[in-house]
């Protein structure tokens, strides 16, 4: 069997959602998927759930561009009798940043923390936030980026 990469599977994720090919998603989301959206108090149970949602996204799939994705593999330590031990779960854990547009045209960012189980995606929480521009006041304190200017 070949050793499992949560990055890879994360990547492959967005590459699916991205892509509005919704079947492939059976590969690499767990029968118990579920995805929470804090912001509007909704969760999604169940892989035909989200699903659906996907398919039928007003203006067709959302397109997120990765900026980076956060976590790590697992580690191994050795205790003081000299045995080897993997310290699971530090890699079961990753964050994705993105950037998106909607079909209305604002940009947002987007947060996304995805949990693995059995080789498969989880569990899923999203945090939404729109792109704005900087307000002028703290403007001495700050460094401005292309970022946050709303225009773009």
């Amino acid at each position: 069997m070949a050793e499992f990469d949560p990055r890879a599977t994360f990547e492959r994720f967005v590459a699916l959602v991205n892509g509005g090919d919704v079947n492939a998603l059976d590969e690499i989301l767990h029968p118990e998927f579920e995805e929470t959206w804090p912001q509007s108090g909704e969760r999604v149970r169940g892989v035909a759930n989200f699903k659906a949602i996907l398919a039928n996204y007003p203006g067709g799939p959302q397109k997120r561009e990765i900026e980076r994705i956060v976590g790590s593999e697992d580690r191994w330590v050795f205790t003081p009798s000299q045995t080897l031990l993997r310290i699971g779960g530090a890699g079961e854990v990753y964050t994705g940043v993105f950037r998106t547009r909607y079909p209305d045209g604002s940009r947002w960012y987007v947060i996304q923390v995805l949990e693995f189980k059995d080789r498969r995606v989880w569990h899923a929480q999203t945090f939404f936030a729109p792109v704005f521009d900087a307000p002028e006041w703290r403007g001495q304190w700050v460094e401005r980026t292309d970022e946050g200017k709303t225009g773009n």
